[in-house]
């Protein structure tokens, strides 16, 4: 395998470990006289003063205007004031300060003053369920909280719970009288963003000193089952990781530099984001801010001219519809040349040559138009969070101009470990070899088929190395679960490529992610659609692909006979499952009980398949102790799953 070098050799049960090839003489560290996230910013500022930083569109009369800038050396200045006003208000190093909202300048401040001061900084956010922010407050003891102005009503909504912790409120913006009698009677400051700026006076602050291994962030994640965990990244993981972007964009002769621009969308309340925002700090590259609507994001691309893009797959689908529908409804003249030109260039790729080179006849005709659609200087488009259909990676290959890489890794991973090498076609639908700050093995999976010792290995995906997370806050039980001798163990399956690339295949534990990244806890689901008198048993599926859930589902036969003959549908049990009332009879009491216990949308079944045969052994879709066998059951079923999601489309 070219891009690999074998560090340990295979064991009984797990595969050989690896490291890419470039780190053979030894993983990468952390860049020299850096200890701690608050270096990254400090030393950034030192370099660049005077560079953008931080912009954003000012909007008048409901229009949107250019970006506006300000440099690293004013931002350094808001982040001194901010932390003497946060150390005035009583919070000391180690314990932890919380962040809600969309991603803005006031943000990244807040992040940069807690950095300062050594306080642990805690993202909140809601897509992890209801009482989502009300349980990370109390577990991270939460003391004062930063907020969007739009949010704090949602925050104090909390206050019953966590005002035993949480004392201190500070708007981005402001605040109104409301929110500040609603603060009072629950014993809490609140503060507009101004306000709070000028508490803190004249106050110096002497900053403490920060070590690597003290812990600079908790992200908080959604669990297989229960409550969110908390995810403990150190100062050396994301200092480790800050060199990791570079080490890929080196395979083709370049890095990120302080021309670099980077268009921040995708949540800081997630590792993916928040690492590629400390890369572009530590470059003093600009960082511009979307206007927190997706319909808008390609108008906001447009104005900023990002050089660099990160996103989930579910943007890059929107942006591939988007521009296929733009393509399909031009003339036929205009079509005929696009298609011409694709093929062309596709084909050139495919045989090896690199975009740049495989029709630079066609780029300057045809591609260059979709090129100045998103800003005109996009030169990398990095994909993670789930895996990215094939036909869109290769459009977007295509049609960019740009290197259009995969990666993967989790937040206990802190982000990207594994990223696919720029320009190198042969890697689309894998996430490539690993980055050179980890080791990769991969442990068989008897009971799912999986054996990381044969000629083509598969299993579980374990990584190695200083950027792992420092365990799970307050549950080191968890943590023990999935750290084993050193190795982190991801729960998702990879079969290595022969050219030392990782594909993603399956996922070990019964959780998956849909195509918008979010996580599904399958068990759970059935166990609560379960309830249901109508049905006897159901198997919910989804995947990385789709955005949606489907389901097969044995109804009770005699629940099911007893509504036919009480809505005058007459036929045998077989008949009754193939009726289409029937079908949308039981999906609404699906529907009905998920929205009882108030699921989240994407926990809901969008479309379902009656089976009149109960899962069976004979089949071999369950377990001589009734469990399903997931991969059989996808087998057995997939002509009627991929009908279900044709239906959908």
């Amino acid at each position: 395998m070219k891009h690999l070098v074998e560090v340990e050799p295979a064991t009984e049960t797990a595969g050989p470990a690896y490291r890419n090839a470039r780190a053979k003489d030894g993983l990468l560290q952390p860049p020299p006289g850096l200890h701690s996230c608050w270096d990254i910013f400090r030393t950034a500022v030192e370099k660049y003063p005077n560079n953008p930083m931080l912009g954003r569109r000012s909007v008048v009369d409901g229009k949107a205007g250019e970006y506006t800038w300000v440099t690293y050396k004013e931002v350094y200045d808001v982040v001194m004031k901010l932390a003497a006003s946060i150390s005035k208000s009583g919070i000391n190093q180690g314990e932890c300060c919380g962040i809600y909202g969309a991603n803005c300048p006031e943000w990244i401040i807040s992040m940069e003053a807690c950095n300062a001061l050594g306080v642990c900084c805690v993202p909140l956010y809601d897509s992890l369920g209801a009482g989502a922010v009300e349980f990370i407050i109390c577990h991270a003891e939460i003391q004062v909280v930063f907020v969007e102005e739009k949010k704090i009503a949602e925050l104090l909504k909390t206050c019953h719970a966590t005002s035993k912790y949480l004392k201190t409120i500070i708007s981005f913006g402001g605040v109104t009288n409301d929110h500040k009698e609603e603060a009072k009677n629950h014993g809490l400051s609140i503060f507009s963003w101004e306000e709070f700026l000028i508490t803190g006076g004249s106050h110096q602050v002497d900053l403490p000193e920060k070590k690597r291994s003290d812990i600079c962030t908790i992200m908080y994640t959604s669990g297989t089952t229960g409550d969110p965990k908390g995810v403990m990244l150190s100062n050396e993981s994301l200092l480790v990781n800050v060199v990791g972007p570079d080490s890929v964009l080196q395979y083709i002769g370049e890095v990120f530099d302080q021309d670099d621009v980077y268009l921040s969308y995708l949540p800081l309340a997630h590792v993916f984001d928040r690492m590629f925002e400390e890369v572009f700090i530590y470059h003093g590259s600009k960082i511009g801010f979307w206007r927190g609507d997706v319909k808008l994001l390609v108008d906001d691309i447009a104005a900023l001219k990002p050089t660099v893009f990160c996103a989930v797959p579910r943007v890059l689908d929107r942006i591939y519809s988007g521009l296929t529908a733009k393509i399909s409804t031009g003339g036929i003249l205009k079509k005929t040349l696009f298609n011409i030109a694709y093929k062309m260039k596709l084909d050139s790729m495919r045989k090896g040559v690199k975009h740049e080179k495989a029709a630079p006849f066609f780029d300057k005709l045809v591609f260059n138009k979709v090129k100045e659609r998103l800003g005109g200087r996009l030169r990398v488009i990095l994909s993670g969070g789930a895996p990215l259909a094939v036909p869109v990676e290769e459009f977007l290959r295509v049609v960019t101009c740009a290197y259009v890489v995969q990666g993967y890794g989790l937040t206990e991973t802190c982000a990207g470990s594994i990223v696919s090498i720029p320009n190198e076609f042969s890697m689309v639908g894998t996430v490539g070899p690993p980055v050179q700050h980890v080791d990769v093995r991969l442990e068989s999976v008897p009971e799912m088929g999986y054996d990381a010792l044969s000629s083509i290995p598969r299993g579980e995906i374990c990584i190695r190395g200083s950027v792992l997370f420092s365990g799970y806050y307050k549950r080191d039980d968890l943590a023990q679960e999935v750290m084993i001798d050193g190795w982190f163990h991801t729960g998702d399956v990879g079969e290595w490529q022969p050219d030392g690339s990782l594909k993603v295949i399956d996922r070990k534990k019964n959780i998956f992610k849909l195509s918008q990244g979010e996580y599904v806890a399958v068990e759970n689901l059935e166990n609560v659609y379960s309830v249901l008198q109508e049905i006897d048993s159901i198997w919910v599926y989804g995947n990385s692909f789709e955005s949606y859930l489907v389901a097969v589902v044995n109804p009770n036969q005699q629940v099911l006979e007893h509504w036919a003959e009480q809505n005058g549908i007459t036929g045998s049990f077989a008949e009754l499952c193939k009726n289409s009332r029937a079908k949308e009879h039981i999906l609404s009491e699906l529907t009905k009980i998920a929205k009882e216990k108030k699921l989240k949308g994407f926990e809901f079944i969008k479309t379902i398949h009656l089976d009149p045969l109960p899962f069976d052994i004979e089949r071999n879709l369950i377990t001589p102790t009734y469990k399903k066998k997931r991969p059989q059951m996808l087998k057995y079923y997939q002509e009627e799953i991929d009908a279900l999601y044709k239906g959908l489309k």
